[in-house]
C-alpha cells in the first residue's frame, strides 16, 4: 500500500495541518518536525485536554464522545486562530472520528489531516517504550474501536508509520510541495 494512498488535496492558504492517529503513532514527533522545518506555529493538542480528561485516562479509562467535546472545541479554536491571523499551523490531536474532526474543520477550508497509520501491533510496541505519557497501552485497543479512517471526501492524507519520523515528515512536505523555511532544520 502506498503510504499517502488518498488524493493529496491541494493546500489553501492559510492551512493548518492537523496530525492525527491513535496514541503512540507519532503524532507529536511527525508534527513537531513539520512545524520546525516549515517554520509553522506548533500546538500539542494533548496539552489543551482538560485536567479531567487526562486523569481519566492515567487511570486507565477511555474517554467518551462527551469527554472529548471540549477539547475538541479548544483545538478547533486554536485552529481558527490561526486561520484567522492568516496563519499556518500544525496541531496534533487524534481526531479518531469523522465528527471529531468535523468539529476541528468546523469551516470546511483551511484543514487538512494527516493520518499516521499502523498496525495494533507497530503502535502497542512503541507505547510499551514510551515513558512519562498518560496514556497508557492499555487504552490503543479502545482508540482502535474508536478509529474511523479518513474516507476519500475529507481533506487529509493517510501516511504509513513505518519510516523513521524525519522521513515521514519530509514525505509529507514533499507531497503538498512544502519546503523549508528554516537553515538546518531536523
Amino acid at each position: 500500500m502506498d503510504p499517502l494512498d488518498l488524493v493529496t488535496p491541494a493546500l489553501p492558504e492559510p492551512v493548518v495541518l492537523v496530525v492525527m492517529g491513535v496514541s503512540g503513532s507519532g503524532k507529536s514527533t511527525v508534527a513537531a518536525l513539520l512545524a520546525g522545518r516549515l517554520g509553522w506555529a506548533f500546538e500539542e493538542g494533548d496539552a489543551l485536554h482538560p485536567q479531567a480528561n487526562v486523569d481519566k485516562m492515567a487511570a486507565g479509562h477511555p474517554l467518551t464522545d462527551e469527554d472529548r467535546y471540549p477539547w475538541l472545541e479548544k483545538v478547533a479554536g486554536w485552529v481558527d486562530r490561526r486561520l484567522d491571523h492568516g496563519e499556518n499551523g500544525v496541531i496534533t490531536c487524534s481526531a479518531l472520528k469523522r465528527s471529531y474532526r468535523n468539529i476541528i474543520n468546523r469551516r470546511r477550508s483551511g484543514v487538512v489531516f494527516i493520518f499516521l497509520a499502523g498496525s495494533p501491533e507497530t503502535i502497542g510496541a512503541r507505547l510499551v517504550e514510551r515513558h512519562g505519557h498518560f496514556m497508557p497501552a492499555s487504552l490503543l485497543a479502545s482508540q482502535f474501536a474508536d478509529l474511523e479512517e479518513l474516507s476519500e471526501d475529507e481533506p487529509g492524507i493517510r501516511v504509513d508509520i513505518d519510516p523513521d519520523p524525519g522521513m515521514i515528515a519530509q514525505r509529507i512536505m514533499d507531497q503538498f510541495g512544502l519546503r523549508s523555511e528554516t537553515r538546518g532544520a531536523p
